[in-house]
């Protein structure tokens, strides 16, 4: 019987965003989506950090008695994955990731934090305001974005993860990028799965960054490859 699958959301995501995801993966695979702590609408008056998600997940696979999943993580998620397979390898059996931004430096971490500014975000595109307060309703989804953007700050200013991280990681991952994909760059991804073991990188043809434009049945039908 093969572990189940873990999905991990995205940073500013919640695990709704996995729903039509779902109903196309294999009826007879457990299927978890936890939300991050922070998300969905949980209390945002916590820490937001990669080794925070990572033991919150933990946690939750702990409770449920789970010994090992296969996880697909979306951008922020599978960072958080990665973390996971380093720190638990025997919790991690496989990886894929897709749209997961590994350049951090003070000057990326500048040009994605300067997206993350609620007042900003209002004026200038508020249907995406919108629905950021309905996924994260009822906490504040003004404090979700305030408090990615310091995670990110933290990533680009020595909290990320190194190159000798990733060439311990002994389980198979499989990097995926959209070929669409205007936030992060084939360079980067080649370079974390060269460094892996098992890394393998693959771009998926017309694939976007947001999760949003996604298709979740060719999402799908690349997931059981790449597991």
């Amino acid at each position: 019987m093969q572990p189940p699958i873990l999905l991990l959301h995205g940073a500013l995501g919640s695990a709704a965003q996995f729903d039509e995801l779902r109903r196309y993966l294999p009826a007879t695979q457990q299927v978890l989506a936890p939300n991050f702590p922070g998300h969905g609408g949980l209390p945002t008056d916590i820490e937001f950090s990669i080794p925070y998600f990572a033991e919150s997940i933990i946690a939750l696979l702990d409770q449920d008695q789970i010994r090992q999943v296969q996880i697909f993580g979306y951008s922020m998620g599978g960072y958080v994955a990665l973390y996971m397979a380093w720190k638990y390898p025997e919790r991690v059996e496989r990886i894929s990731t897709l749209g997961t931004k590994f350049d951090w430096t003070p000057d990326s971490a500048a040009r994605e934090t300067a997206r993350l500014d609620p007042e900003k975000i209002v004026a200038k595109v508020p249907a995406f305001a919108q629905m950021l307060a309905e996924r994260h309703a009822p906490a504040d989804w003004q404090a979700v974005v305030r408090r990615t953007a310091e995670l990110l700050h933290g990533l680009g200013n020595g909290q990320a993860l190194g190159p000798e991280v990733f060439q311990s990681i002994t389980c198979p991952v499989h990097i995926g990028l959209g070929e669409a994909d205007n936030m992060v760059t084939p360079e980067e991804s080649k370079a974390v799965a060269g460094w892996l073991p098992k890394g393998a990188f693959e771009v998926l043809p017309g694939v976007k960054h947001p999760f949003e434009q996604v298709d979740a049945k060719q999402l799908a039908a690349w997931l059981p490859e790449s597991f």
